[in-house]
């Protein structure tokens, strides 16, 4: 791909969709001399990096008046002296020169396609190591975007210039320097606070999506779930905005990853659900360990639909990446402990590579194993702990505080003896027939009460029969509380 044209390709977090193609249109009018020099120096830039740098620099030296071919010029030695001659301040300068040019010497859409393509270049170049000493590339890198944004903010391109803010705070994120993502954040901030003031509602809340946005997974990665809980909450909030899928689908996955902390596992399978939705509708290949989080949460939260019967995530049930975690629903439903353990030990690449699924690896173990407890204990009336531990393949430590959590629960009826080290269940069938009993024996009272009762009164006076009636009654409520206790 020739390198004017590589320019008008938008990096894969620009958001915006307002750019239209073009920009080859310029080259219309230009004289036929500079045309063919511009071209001859392209030619030189693989065998003679030098020689084209200087062929550059005569064709904007040559200019009577800036034009769009010393613009093309120093946008080719901005390229050569930055990666090809590792000249990063020689690069800059000629950088600085070529912003001069997008006041009057080309279009605006042609000068911001071009700003965005050498700020991806030169961010690239960075990210990949081409240049050697990091701490430098990055002064290197915040001066290109210190002086971009000046240059938009005398011509008064706000619009550009929040482009750029944006552009340059997910390059600090991707490299976790908050520190300066933190400084870049406000001034977003400020500035979006400005367009509020201008009454632009939908342009206001679609650029406060994308703040947010990057906020939360700077929140997220610092580990301040204080702050990502807020900007969370702050996101939902946001009205009237159209946002690219990916927007949304970045907050609700760190959403998701909120409510697993707080082991809210109903609410944060909704937020993976609707993370894998957007992820999905924009394309990104994050939906794919998104899905995965669902699979956990679902799991976790001891749902038994299966999370691949849906109409959105059926077609992704065969995809390399996700069959492990489809045989580890299968296992988790059928109860299958033993399988379980044996999916996440075969598929750690999948599954037990990922940070945030191995913390949780131990929740959903636990899980599961309860599970397996309720359905293995359900037949006896006592049962010995190291019998259990070796069915689970667990320490009995582990087997007695899982016990002790299920007795606590009320999930489980029984007791724990500490000197036999046995679970006691509570004999149920004995429980019904002293139960029968007692109602039996209650409704034989009340039967001989009223007889009693009839018979006196047949023989007596009102008054002391009434008297004999409530002293009875007395003495049939004692016994009604005492044979209930």
């Amino acid at each position: 791909m020739d390198d004017d044209d590589a320019d008008y390709m938008q990096d894969d977090e620009d958001y915006d969709f307002d750019y239209s193609d073009g920009g080859d249109d310029q080259e219309e009018g230009g004289s036929a001399d500079v045309e063919n020099q511009y071209y001859t120096a392209k030619g030189l830039k693989d065998d003679d990096p030098e020689k084209a740098l200087k062929a550059f620099k005569a064709i904007v030296d040559g200019e009577k008046e800036k034009g769009d071919w010393g613009f093309k010029a120093l946008k080719q030695s901005t390229k050569l002296q930055y990666l090809r001659l590792h000249r990063p301040q020689d690069a800059l300068a000629t950088y600085t020169q070529l912003l001069t040019y997008t006041k009057s010497a080309v279009t605006r859409n042609y000068s911001e396609k071009s700003i965005n393509g050498i700020l991806d270049y030169v961010g690239g170049a960075s990210k990949t190591g081409a240049l050697k000493t990091t701490s430098v590339n990055l002064d290197i890198l915040e001066k290109f975007y210190e002086v971009t944004r000046a240059a938009l903010g005398e011509s008064k391109n706000d619009r550009m210039l929040i482009k750029t803010n944006l552009k340059l705070a997910r390059l600090w994120l991707d490299r976790q320097e908050y520190g300066r993502l933190g400084k870049i954040l406000k001034d977003l901030h400020a500035a979006t606070q400005q367009d509020n003031d201008s009454g632009e509602d939908q342009a206001r809340g679609t650029q406060l999506l994308e703040i947010y946005a990057l906020e939360i997974q700077m929140y997220n990665e610092t580990r301040n779930f204080k702050k990502l809980k807020e900007i969370y909450n702050a996101a939902m909030d946001v009205k009237n905005a159209i946002s690219h899928p990916r927007i949304m689908g970045v907050i609700k996955e760190c959403g998701g990853k909120m409510w697993m902390g707080e082991k809210q596992w109903a609410r944060a399978s909704l937020d993976f659900f609707e993370s894998f939705v957007k992820y999905d509708e924009a394309g990104s290949p994050q939906r794919i360990q998104v899905l995965k989080y669902l699979v956990l949460a679902n799991m976790l939260m001891g749902s038994e639909v299966n999370p691949f019967d849906s109409q959105e995530t059926k077609p992704y049930k065969s995809d390399p990446q996700i069959t492990a975690m489809t045989d580890l629903v299968d296992a988790y439903q059928r109860r299958e402990v033993h399988e379980a353990e044996k999916i996440l030990k075969n598929n750690r690449a999948t599954i037990m590579d990922d940070p945030f699924i191995r913390s949780y690896i131990g929740d959903l173990l636990r899980s599961l194993r309860t599970q397996y407890l309720i359905d293995l204990i359900k037949p006896y009336n006592r049962l010995e702990i190291s019998f259990l531990a070796l069915q689970l393949n667990v320490d009995k430590d582990e087997v007695e505080e899982l016990l002790v959590g299920l007795i606590l629960e009320g999930r489980v009826e029984g007791r724990i003896d500490q000197t036999t080290m046995r679970l006691e269940l509570a004999d149920r069938h004995l429980e019904k027939r002293r139960y029968v009993a007692l109602e039996q024996w209650v409704d034989a009272l009340e039967g001989v009460h009223g007889a009693v009762v009839g018979k006196i009164s047949s023989g007596r006076g009102g008054g002391e029969s009434m008297g004999m009636g409530f002293g009875m009654g007395g003495s049939f409520m004692e016994e009604r509380v005492w044979a209930g206790a």
